[in-house]
């Protein structure tokens, strides 16, 4: 198979979560035997040798209607840009419409990655893009021959549901073999490390400030943060490192005892997820903190994950079995077999059958 992979509105770099994602699928595939290729829509406001490898389609977004008519201009050399490749299957990263990319649906058979419920997060960029998202996300869905949806809850839900289209569950994975797991410390006092970004409610970085406080015995890590404003001063237990390399975290993490994923899903009304940092730091042996249903790791059984409710109060009231757990955690890494179910290898392998049966169907039809 030839198969374009689209990208549309982000610059997706090299040391991001996102970036990350996109490049080891499409190493995935062609490992396999296909050719691929990322066909990337930004801003221009990260460098280009940042940028994961793509075909770049970049416009200026210095706001207002001005932005908008470049991103549209872009999604048309987009959409220009993919068709002159001529693929066999589209994969597109699902996002906001923009005029014309319902347009790549003539070209090939196109499979959508749905990541998250765009009618509640989208809400988080105000009363009119919320709007336009809602009057506009029907135009390709409608024209969409297959949905790749991250989790089970999100298969279901009715914004996606209600289109009827053909859909598989494959959760985030990570590409285990790439992971040497980090020997464990041998901390008197426990730490915890957290990796996020700012400006993403749903990370929950701000509850770690209660957590500190309610917890000054153990030590919190916290990396992809400068500040946390509305937490000013933070306790002396918080070091806040701001964002690091890939080298400079595991420097970290190989320091920790446990780490932390998102505490906040519940504010995008969402219960379930595979966030890309909890696999690596369980690939790298962290024990992990979960505050929701992980797709894949939902049925295990083990001491080395910690649940706790999706709640906006989760952590001060789990604040002691967070402490219990933590201090268990010392010396400890997690046992590499049992989380196999996260691993890339046979996720892209039921992504790639998920594409050919799209081109069967699109042949059946004789579109």
């Amino acid at each position: 198979m030839r198969i374009a992979y689209v990208s549309l509105h982000w610059p997706r770099t090299r040391h991001s979560g996102v970036g990350k994602k996109l490049n080891r699928q499409i190493e995935s595939w062609q490992a396999a035997g296909h050719e691929a290729r990322l066909f990337m829509h930004t801003s221009r406001y990260e460098p280009a040798a940042d940028l994961v490898p793509a075909e770049v389609i970049p416009y200026d977004s210095s706001g207002g209607l001005r932005a908008e008519l470049a991103r549209s201009r872009a999604a048309r050399r987009l959409v220009d840009a993919v068709r002159a490749y001529r693929p066999d299957v589209i994969y597109l990263r699902l996002a906001m419409y923009v005029y014309p990319v319902h347009r790549l649906a003539r070209i090939a058979p196109l499979v959508g990655e749905v990541n998250t419920n765009d009618l509640t997060q989208h809400e988080e960029l105000g009363k009119l893009y919320a709007l336009y998202n809602r009057l506009t996300r029907g135009i390709l869905l409608r024209r969409l021959d297959g949905l790749a949806a991250v989790s089970r809850e999100l298969a279901e839900a009715p914004a996606f549901a209600a289109f009827r289209k053909p859909t598989r569950v494959i959760a985030n994975g990570i590409d285990l073999q790439q992971f040497d797991p980090l020997p464990a410390p041998a901390n008197s006092q426990p730490r915890l490390v957290f990796i996020g970004s700012p400006g993403y409610v749903w990370h929950g970085a701000d509850k770690l400030v209660s957590l500190a406080r309610l917890l000054p015995e153990i030590q919190f890590d916290v990396i992809g943060y400068e500040t946390l404003p509305a937490a000013e001063p933070v306790p002396s237990n918080l070091h806040l490192h701001g964002y690091l390399t890939a080298d400079e975290y595991r420097r970290i993490l190989a320091q920790a005892d446990a780490a932390i994923s998102s505490l906040g899903l519940h504010r995008i009304g969402l219960q379930e997820a595979s966030p890309l940092k909890s696999r690596e730091c369980l690939a790298y042996g962290l024990p992990l903190i979960l505050a929701y249903r992980d797709t894949d790791l939902h049925d295990l059984d083990c001491d080395f994950l910690l649940r706790i409710p999706n709640t906006e109060d989760n952590v001060q009231t789990h604040a002691e079995a967070i402490r219990d757990f933590a201090y268990r955690m010392r010396g400890r890494r997690v046992d590499r077999a049992a989380i196999a179910a996260i691993d890339q290898a046979h996720k892209e392998a039921e992504r790639l059958a998920f594409f050919q049966e799209a081109i069967a169907r699109r042949k059946g039809a004789g579109r």
